[in-house]
C-alpha cells in the first residue's frame, strides 16, 4: 500500500470517517437509497457533523468522487511509476484494501451517474496517456486508434468491478474474493502482453 494511503488510513479524522462510511454505504446501497442519517450512524457521528463538514449529501458525494478518483487513478498510478496496468496489478494484489473504492466506483458506473462517467473518463484518459508514453519508450506497440485501444484496456481492468457477480459465478466462487480477483491477473497480463491470436490474418 502506498505511503500516502497508509498515512491517511492511520489518521482517520471525523471528516475521513464520515467519507469512508459514505463510500461503504453509497457503494452497497446506492446514492439515492442512502440517507445522511445512515451515513452519520455508520461513522459514529451526529447528522449535524456530517452537514458541518460537507454541507449536505451532494457535498459528501463530491468528496467521495474526488477521493475515489484520486486513490484509484492518481495516487496508485503514481506509486506504480505512472503505469495504469501496474496500478491494476497492485489492486489485484490487495483487493480488500480498495474494496470500498471499488464498490463505490462500480455502483456509480452502473447507475449511469455523472460521477460514474467522470470516473470512467479518468480511467480511459490515463490509460491513453500510458499507451502513448509506452509506445514512445518502446515498451508497448503503437495502435492505429490509440483512444479505442485505451477504452479496451480500461474495460479489461474495470470489468471485474462492474460485473463482479457474474465474474465470481464464472469462476465458481461464491463472491468476488481476493483469490477470485487474483486468479484473473495472469490471464489478463498474458492477453495484454502476448495478444490473443497467433496470426495477423484477422487483422
Amino acid at each position: 500500500m502506498c505511503a500516502a494511503r497508509s498515512a491517511e488510513a492511520s489518521d482517520l479524522t471525523a471528516r475521513a470517517r464520515i467519507r469512508d462510511a459514505a463510500l461503504r454505504l453509497f457503494g452497497k446501497d446506492g446514492y439515492a437509497a442512502t440517507s445522511l442519517r445512515a451515513v452519520a450512524k455508520e461513522a459514529g457521528v451526529s447528522p449535524g457533523l456530517v452537514v458541518h463538514h460537507f454541507g449536505g449529501k451532494e457535498g459528501l458525494k463530491r468528496a467521495c468522487d474526488d477521493y475515489v478518483a484520486r486513490e484509484l487513478v492518481d495516487v496508485e498510478v503514481a506509486a506504480s511509476q505512472a503505469d495504469l496496468v501496474g496500478a491494476m496489478r497492485r489492486w489485484l494484489a490487495e483487493p480488500d484494501a480498495f474494496r470500498s473504492e471499488f464498490d463505490y466506483a462500480a455502483r456509480m458506473v452502473l447507475e449511469g451517474s455523472q460521477t460514474g462517467d467522470a470516473l470512467f473518463d479518468a480511467f480511459v484518459d490515463r490509460t491513453e496517456e500510458m499507451l502513448v508514453e509506452g509506445a514512445a519508450a518502446g515498451q508497448m506497440n503503437e495502435f492505429a486508434d490509440v483512444r479505442g485501444a485505451a477504452v479496451v484496456v480500461a474495460l479489461i481492468g474495470l470489468a471485474p468491478l462492474v460485473l463482479g457477480r457474474q465474474v465470481s459465478r464464472a469462476l465458481g466462487e461464491e463472491d468476488l474474493s481476493a483469490a477470485a480477483i487474483q486468479r484473473l491477473a495472469l490471464p489478463a497480463m498474458e492477453l495484454l502482453t502476448h495478444g490473443l491470436y497467433s496470426s495477423p490474418e484477422l487483422l
